[in-house]
């Protein structure tokens, strides 16, 4: 478990527990808390200046999503990541986001297309800066927007909580060679397709672009990751 936790202060106008989910959810999808560490709720509240309560609780919330595990006896680890949590992730993602391609073709102005290629052009740089923190952080922008052309930015939300398994491989995966590259060329054929004012080949780049994400992350799953519990 990270412990920089006694330097960061919390906004007291903010609900405790929303602002320790946030934290805790944040460093369990980019790695910084590994698969199977242990999450010390005394300690991240003692840290923190803060009652055990507000962490039980965003704990409970990541337990919701599956990426905590409260164990009686054995207390609070960050999930594992397992096979049928990422095929589930990325079978939501890809059905939401297909159709928000698909949607989005018809609302495509100059003014998106701008945008959507600016939204391009900063990833790039982040990836050539091996800033991949931001990096994807800047791609989830990329799909969100989308999600906003096509009228439906309520879905980005139910994207975002569904794409967290997916997302803790895509933080290990990045830095790998090809990677970023192949990403790149998937968002450039997305912009295409957007453009190109076929909602079913909208769709189709869509999908090609999740399920090598997909392939990616599920490789990565198989030789790299997962390392026994401590």
């Amino acid at each position: 478990m990270t412990t920089g936790y006694a330097k960061i202060r919390l906004d007291r106008r903010r609900s405790m527990r929303d602002q320790i989910y946030d934290l805790l959810r944040t460093e369990i999808v980019t790695g910084a808390i590994s698969p199977n560490a242990v999450i010390d709720e005394k300690k991240i509240a003692s840290q923190l200046k803060v009652s055990r309560t507000p962490v039980r609780e965003a704990v409970k919330k990541l337990s919701d999503e599956h990426l905590v595990e409260v164990v009686a006896q054995s207390g609070t680890r960050a999930a594992p990541l397992d096979k049928d949590e990422l095929y589930q992730a990325y079978i939501v993602r890809r059905a939401l986001e297909m159709e928000s391609a698909a949607q989005a073709v018809a609302h495509m102005s100059q003014k998106h297309a701008d945008n959507l290629s600016e939204l391009l052009l900063r990833h790039g740089r982040l990836i050539d800066a091996k800033d991949y923190v931001h990096a994807i952080a800047t791609d989830d922008d990329f799909h969100r927007y989308i999600a906003e052309i096509s009228n439906l930015p309520r879905l980005w939300r139910a994207i975002e909580i569904s794409k967290a398994q997916l997302d803790r491989c895509r933080h290990l995966a990045l830095p790998h060679p090809g990677e970023a590259d192949a990403t790149l060329d998937h968002h450039r054929k997305i912009i295409r397709a957007l453009n190109g004012g076929d909602p079913e080949k909208a769709r189709a780049a869509m999908a090609e672009h999740l399920d090598r994400s997909y392939s990616n992350a599920l490789r990565l799953l198989e030789t790299e990751l997962n390392p026994p519990a401590k």
